[in-house]
């Protein structure tokens, strides 16, 4: 039977590995389940709840990947994402958390629309190659900056805006120690490195009597107060749209540079550049967003950690399946996650940050108007502490760029419409 859903002779793999495989991509994306409940607690949502919406959710999207797609690809609520759902449009917007899903359920609506249409393709190429990067690279940096002030690496300070914190602090020397001790075992290439480093650091802040051990397994959380608790109609305001764009464009842009990564990887291409089965899993991924929204997610995405997976021979949707089966047994693990504090995903998140800024290496550094407003962007996410915001700002400097440059002509459609639409943000609401 699993032979003939998942293919697996014809991808040359077996069962054993496929399920070797599906743990080691979870173990490695598992740090999630600490990290989201987290964030979004921070936004008003109860933790319990928000952790057993992130392990359903993850784990609906994962066997949906597999079954329907058949690609080796773990899913799960997006760093960024959720950083931006609470403490842009929660916490410097002023929306409720409820009316934050409202956005993610309809820019998850407009995310499948696109997929099952050609409007995917068109706005892909229509957004130049340097701000998609930029996207990403400034969205690490707006994750990195909230890692260190977890870790209170980094304080507030009234002359300088912020300066160092006190590192013979308990809890910030735990956070350096966790980030140093996550990066060493990733350059050993240690499967779930970042898992480890945060299990070190809270075991660590339970000896020294930082937090109290309350235990490992017991029954869930009530998932009620999450669930199906979003706000469409508040959504639909006309303040909410450069808000439902971010939310769009970020997932669109790293689950396409995800898949296209994972599927090289996975040797999913034909000789002719064809890539098996793509439209599905872009169909699967932009579907897992939808069904996040009720759970109490920020967009569900497509986790580039997936290749650790696909390293260890995962070929098929079998691997996605017992990332997802994983998923849905770690709900039992609520009371690891209750204890586990901020420091001790500090330096994951920091270490998160400094990957995603790989990207710039792609940047083009040779023409000052495509490398300009991708610097903004970069630049300007974490110093407006809004995703939304650095990417608007970004957009309305390549377009002035362009036009100062007598290069109108290389604006496309796609960059104009969203430039007309950050300023309209920025002029009337």
């Amino acid at each position: 039977m699993l032979e003939k859903i998942f293919k697996l002779e014809e991808n040359n793999t077996s069962i054993k590995t496929e399920l070797v495989a599906g743990f080691t991509t979870f173990i490695t994306m598992a740090y999630i389940i600490f990290v989201n409940p987290q964030m979004m607690s921070s936004a008003g949502m109860d933790q319990g709840a928000s952790f057993v919406g992130t392990c359903i959710a993850a784990a609906i999207a994962c066997i949906f990947m597999g079954l329907y797609a058949n690609w080796p690809v773990g899913l799960a609520p997006g760093m960024g994402l959720n950083a931006f759902f609470t403490y842009t449009v929660v916490g410097e917007m002023g929306y409720t958390w409820e009316i934050a899903l409202g956005a993610v359920f309809i820019a998850g609506i407009l995310f499948w629309i696109m997929s099952i249409t050609p409007i995917r393709q068109l706005m892909l190429e229509s957004i130049p190659m340097n701000l998609r990067i930029a996207m990403g690279s400034g969205v690490g940096l707006f994750i990195g900056l909230i890692g260190l002030k977890n870790g209170g690496i980094i304080v507030p300070n009234e002359a300088t805006l912020i300066s160092m914190g006190d590192l013979l602090r308990a809890e910030t020397l735990l956070a350096m120690l966790g980030f140093l001790l996550i990066a060493i075992l990733a350059v050993r290439k240690v499967p779930g490195a970042i898992l480890i480093g945060v299990m070190m650091v809270t075991v660590s802040s339970i000896l020294i009597g930082i937090i109290q051990f309350q235990g490992l397994v017991s029954y869930p959380p009530a998932f009620l107060p999450v669930f199906m608790k979003l706000d469409i109609l508040g959504a639909l305001d006309l303040a909410m749209i450069s808000v439902i764009m971010s939310f769009l464009f970020v997932n669109l842009f790293d689950t396409a540079g995800t898949l296209l990564g994972v599927a090289n990887q996975a040797k999913l291409v034909d000789e002719s550049g064809n890539i098996n089965n793509l439209d599905k899993a872009l169909k699967a991924d932009s579907s897992s967003s939808v069904v996040g929204a009720f759970m109490g997610c920020a967009p569900v995405t497509s986790y580039v950690e997936s290749s650790a997976g696909v390293e260890t021979g995962g070929r098929t949707g079998l691997t996605a399946i017992t990332v997802g089966f994983l998923f849905l047994i770690s709900i039992f693990f609520s009371p690891l996650a209750n204890i586990i504090p901020a420091h001790a995903t500090s330096g994951a998140l920091i270490y998160v940050a400094i990957l995603m800024l790989s990207g710039m290496e792609k940047l083009n550094w040779t023409d000052t108007s495509e490398l300009l407003p991708a610097l903004v962007i970069i630049v300007m996410i974490p110093l407006t502490f809004s995703i939304a915001n650095g990417i608007a700002l970004g957009f309305i400097s390549y377009v002035v760029l362009k036009i100062a440059s007598g290069k109108i002509s290389l604006i496309s459609l796609g960059a104009w419409f969203l430039t007309i639409v950050f300023l309209s943000k920025f002029l009337f609401l």
